[in-house]
Parts: structure tokens; sequence; C-alpha cells
């Protein structure tokens, strides 16, 4: 069978007809991303595939060292060619890996390449690539325009001035460029670096943090500069789903205690993260934001990498942890004082989809349908089978027909291709069970379930 086709990862006439009719058609929202701001506002061209994609992609970083690659041609000072003839070497290699779907998926939408990539076709991918980069439609805002791209939820710090979505918006852009609240600095007390990141949000604040009422009150203030400049959403991402519920008294004694320099046992941090993110999570809730949970994720586990080249690099992996009866706790406590977001959790761990999707319907409300999610398979998990776990586990536990569908998650302009490839995934399943006899082959109804997890139900969510 020829790789890629019209039909790739379609073997059913439904799947076929859910796929070319609806899915593909349907426009993009992709509400989780890390790409710059500042990046779209000033429509950045790029010089060369490399920059456009190895310059910060450490899933591709994963596979060259996995291959033996020396860290010289993944971030060190190797030319952008050797960089990428090193990765085109790779890349055949990685057989069942989503990033060689992904990569040849980019390759054929966007550069119109039709052939393999290995080390004997890299020269004629980098020239090819080199002319399609001239064109203007290979600029940021380029990029996003032909991948019918409708929504850009980008990743953002609470000091931030928000200055490039501020401009994007007077500029008229097409797509909407959402910031998103991601608090972690804030809230992590017993990081690396938290003193001086209250100093920072004190500066920008104009509130003196004194205490954790201090620290609220300036979380409130730049909340609300974050919704008035088009925030629909914030993002949490925890080590575990913590659940320590002390009081504000204890926790004000720890954050003293931190900002003494002193080290504070896991009690202690849990309490002062709780307080602080039931703070956040009420703020979320009166402010009408979406709140998103990122959790069970080891970070930096190799000490010497992350001195060396520092967080973010290619060398996180997933963790066991315990994080079910804590959810349950924290949602709990914000449902009695009915100030529970919409909420969407997302675990590393694949082994927590099952009670996730039963969590789901101990919270749900008629708010919303489908006020609280299970969100995409998310990072390790965004391959064919991992789509197809957390799918099945949702339609199986929950309704997959209220989910808000896939996201990038990511810093390349060119991983929209990921949303065809969730939608190919999504349409495969469907028309299986429908030709299986488990679902009644009523195009109207399944045109509108694809269309609604493909677009419909994000932009409802979202307050599109």
């Amino acid at each position: 069978m020829k790789f890629l086709t019209d039909d790739f990862l379609l073997t059913t006439k439904t799947a076929k007809k859910l796929y070319h009719d609806f899915a593909s058609k349907m426009p993009i929202y992709d509400y989780h991303c890390h790409i710059d701001p500042k990046d779209i506002y000033e429509d950045v061209k790029f010089q060369n595939i490399s920059e456009l994609w190895l310059s910060g992609d450490h899933y591709k970083w994963r596979i060259m060292r996995s291959n033996g690659i020396s860290e010289e041609y993944i971030t060190g000072n190797a030319s952008p060619r050797e960089k990428f003839q090193k990765f085109a070497e790779a890349l055949p290699r990685a057989i069942g890996n989503p990033m060689y779907h992904w990569c040849h998926l980019e390759l054929k939408n966007y550069f119109g390449f039709d052939g393999v990539l290995n080390g004997d076709t890299a020269e004629e991918v980098w020239q090819l690539s080199l002319e399609k980069l001239k064109e203007n439609n290979f600029s940021a805002r380029g990029l996003i325009r032909q991948s019918n791209v409708k929504m850009v939820g980008t990743t953002d710090d609470p000091c931030s001035d928000l200055k490039y979505h501020k401009l994007l918006l007077e500029s008229g852009f097409e797509a909407v460029v959402c910031p998103t609240f991601r608090p972690d600095n804030i809230i992590n007390v017993h990081k690396v670096g938290f003193t001086d990141y209250v100093k920072k949000l004190e500066t920008v604040s104009g509130i003196a943090l004194e205490s954790v009422a201090d620290i609220k009150r300036a979380i409130t203030k730049r909340l609300e500069y974050f919704a008035k400049c088009g925030c629909r959403a914030s993002d949490h991402g925890l080590d575990y789903v913590v659940y320590r519920p002390l009081g504000e008294a204890k926790a004000n004694k720890i954050f003293k205690k931190a900002l003494k320099g002193k080290a504070l046992t896991k009690e202690e941090t849990e309490c002062y993260q709780t307080e602080l993110l039931l703070h956040c999570a009420k703020e979320y809730a009166r402010l009408g934001l979406v709140m998103q949970l990122h959790f069970s994720c080891m970070r930096n586990p190799n000490t010497a990498k992350f001195k060396a080249l520092g967080a973010d690099t290619g060398f996180d992996c997933m963790a066991v942890t315990d994080s079910c009866a804590n959810l349950y706790g924290l949602m709990n406590a914000l449902e009695q004082e009915n100030a529970l977001p919409k909420t969407i959790l997302y675990s590393l761990n694949p082994a927590d989809d099952q009670w996730i999707d039963t969590l789901l319907g101990a919270f749900q409300s008629d708010e919303i349908a489908g006020k609280i999610q299970h969100g995409s398979a998310w990072w390790f998990n965004d391959n064919k089978v991992g789509m197809i776990n957390q799918l099945t586990s949702l339609a199986n536990l929950g309704i997959l027909g209220n989910f808000v569908g896939m996201l990038t998650d990511s810093r390349s302009f060119l991983s929209y291709a990921r949303h065809e490839y969730f939608r190919r995934i999504l349409c495969e399943l469907i028309g299986t069970w429908v030709e299986n006899g488990e679902y009644p082959d009523d195009m109207v109804t399944l045109g509108n379930l694809v269309e609604d997890i493909c677009s419909n139900n994000v932009k409802k969510y979202f307050n599109l």
C-alpha cells in the first residue's frame, strides 16, 4: 500500500466520507500552544527548514538523541544544513513514532513534497524548502492563514504586558490570538527562583507582596488585566494535583518562610499551593475563564543535562503520581462554593484516563454541555495508539460528542498538521464503530458529531 495517500489512516468507507466531507473542511481552534505572539505580530519569516522545524522542537531532538547523534547537531553550533541532515538520517528509524507521520504530513501539506525524507533525499527537501519559504504565505501569519486557523491560545506569564496580543488585536489579524494565564511561577513556592519572581510580580502588579492575601490580590489584578486583553483560559503545569487545605493563615506562615530562603517540607509546599490554586480557580469561575490542569509530568530527571541545557530541551518524561483523590477534593471544594470553572484535565500518564473520565460525570452541570473535559491525549500520548485510547475511554465513560478536541501544544507554525492527524484517527475510530454495527449509519448525525468535535465544541466552550 502506498504511503500517505489521501486516505491515510482511513480504512473504511464511512471513515473516508466523514474525514473528506466533514472533518477536513473544519477550521482549527488551537486553544493551547507555546507559539510566541511576537512572532505572529511581526509576521516572521524563516530562512530555512531547520529554523522552522528544529529550533526548539524537543520532539525532534529526542529522536536525534535516541539515534546517537551528538548534541552539536541538536542544540549545538552545527550549521542549519548539517542539523537538518542529521535529523533526516535519523527519521527513518522512527517507525511507529507520530513524528514520522507529522513530518511527512507537513512536508506534503506545506511544501508539496510527496516523497520520503531520509539522508538521501535531505538535499532535495532542503532546496525545495528554501524556495517555498521565500513565498509570502510562508510567514507566521501566512502559515496560520493557509492552515485555516481561527484561534491561537498562547501560554503567558502573569507578569507579561501582553503587548503583542494587544497589537495583534489592533492590527485586525483574522485569527484571534488569546493570551493564556500560566501562574506556575507564583504557585511553585518550592522551586528555584520563587523569591525573585515575587519581586517581579510585586513590580508589575503595584502591590507590596508581604502576605498570601497580597499574592491573591496581585493574581486577581493580573487576571482581570488578562481578561481585558482577550484571555479565555488559564493553564497550570503541576507535578501532581495538590489538595491540602490548611487555610490562609498557615499558608501565610509558609510564604514568609519561603521568602527567607528556608527549605519547605512537602506538606508546607502543598498547603501554600492549595491555597493559591483554590483562589485562582474561584477567580476563573468569576471571570468566565477555562481552567486547564496538566499533571503527572516528571520534569528534568537528567540533572546533568538540565544544568547543561536548561528546561524544556527534551528530557522530561511521564510520572506515576496519585492525583486522583486530590483532584476529587479540589473540585468538590470548589463545587460546594459554586466556584468550579470550566475545566480541562490532562494527565501525562495514560493510566489515569479512566478515573479522569469517571470524574467528569461527577462534576458536570447545565452551564454548558461537557463543562468538565478530559483533554486531548497529551505530549507523549499524542500518537495513534494514545489518541485512540483517550477517545475510546472518553466514549466508554463519558460523552465523546461533547469533546473539545485537538490542540498542538507546540512551538511550531507547521504543527497544525497534528489536527489533521487527530481528525483522521477520530474518523477512522467512528467509522469502524459504524461499520461494525455499533452505531447507526446516519451520516447527518455522524457528520454533526465530527464537525462538533473538530471545531464547534471548542468554539462554544471558549466563547469565541
